[in-house]
């Protein structure tokens, strides 16, 4: 008999579209509130997982789906008799929407006092960009992501939702913390998570390099504001070595292990960590010459030797290839509506339970059981 996990014990109603917390990963029992007929629109953003769409594969696995329009009393109803016998409630529809329909945190915790309302906005519930629309870019705009990333002549952004998944993130470990607390008072909790709160906390680190007016860090692509040689580095068999150096030890042994020119550790152009930010041109270029020569596998062995600290600029395809990841078994399978798919198991491992890794559903795949459940029909 599998060991139980941590939340088994736990129901969550989730009124979500697009991103929200994995709970199901630990146990719970999450039914996902979708639309009749298409369902959340995350569900059509692309075919590319064997038909199905790369971000709801990605964050929906072993929820169960009960499709309701939420706008019909009916549904309404049904929805309330759910909810009522629910631990967690977590909704990311527009401010103001829930409260509309009487399911806001302050209504429902006055006649359940145990409940968790979690609430994943783009700007929070109140404040005034409370109701301007909130989309993964757009936040990463407006916490500054954007001003720091990217090249000189081009800001980016990631190449990931990173806003919708700190806001994720957080609402994750606030409802985890919740529950805890709960089981010590009773109580439940109304949780505000922000994508633009979540995602500038992640700034930490240029927000206090530009403090009292000063500079921000430079964009320089893959590349590092104040520490050379750092970043990818092309390689002759077409590849792309990325390394970095840290120290002084570091730059004496690359000097003279990876790239064969000892006396570069001496170079005054080169001499120090600011001097090598201050010629960062210079330096790549040398250091390309010599990469030029090399493949990609040479270049490894040589920066191994040197014991400077490197990685492969790895594709999608290599990723999910990735040796260190199949040697430690990260890699499972789940159902879905298209057949098997693989998926990596969760990053926090832990000996005492396995993850859920259940089946992304259809779009109300689980209306009936649930209904049977309530003793209820539409």
């Amino acid at each position: 008999m599998p060991a139980p996990r941590p939340l088994d014990h736990i129901m969550v109603v989730s009124l979500e579209q697009a991103i929200a917390a994995p709970l199901a990963d630990l146990g719970a029992r999450v039914i996902k509130v979708e639309r009749p007929g298409k369902g959340d629109f995350a569900r059509h953003y692309d075919r590319r997982a064997r038909g199905q769409a790369s971000h709801f594969v990605w964050v929906n696995r072993s929820k169960e789906s009960l499709a309701l329009d939420i706008k019909e009393p009916n549904h309404l109803v049904v929805l309330r008799a759910l909810i009522a016998r629910c631990d967690v409630l977590v909704q990311n529809l527009a401010p103001g929407a829930t409260a509309r329909l009487g399911l806001d945190a302050a209504t429902l915790r006055q006649t359940q006092p145990s409940l968790i309302v979690c609430d994943i906005s783009g700007y929070g519930q109140d404040g005034p960009y409370r109701d301007r629309k909130a989309y993964d870019l757009l936040i990463q705009g407006e916490a500054g992501l954007v001003s720091v990333t990217g090249t000189p002549d081009t800001p980016s952004k990631t190449g990931n939702s990173i806003a919708d998944i700190a806001a994720g993130m957080y609402a994750y470990s606030a409802i985890l913390a919740a529950i805890i607390q709960r089981g010590k008072t009773g109580q439940g909790a109304h949780i505000d998570v922000s994508m633009l709160e979540s995602l500038v906390e992640w700034m930490g680190y240029p927000l206090y390099y530009a403090m009292d007016g000063a500079s921000p860090p430079e964009r320089t692509g893959a590349s590092h504001a104040t520490i050379q040689p750092y970043g990818p580095y092309a390689v002759g068999d077409g590849g792309a070595v990325i390394l970095g150096v840290q120290n002084e030890r570091e730059w004496d042994r690359f000097c003279d292990q990876v790239l064969g020119h000892a006396e570069l550790a001496r170079d005054p152009r080169f001499d120090t960590i600011a001097r090598r930010s201050e010629n960062r041109q210079a330096l790549r270029a040398l250091i390309l010459k010599v990469f030029a020569g090399l493949s990609t596998e040479q270049v490894g062995q040589r920066l191994d030797r040197a014991q400077i600290a490197n990685a492969r600029m790895n594709t999608m395809a290599e990723v999910w290839a990735h040796p260190q990841l199949q040697a430690r078994g990260r890699l499972s399978t789940i159902g879905s509506p298209a057949g098997p798919l693989p998926a990596f198991l969760p990053p926090a491992s832990q000996s005492g339970f396995a993850h859920h890794m259940g089946p992304v559903p259809q779009v109300g795949e689980h209306n009936e059981a649930i209904l049977r459940e309530l003793g209820m029909r539409l």
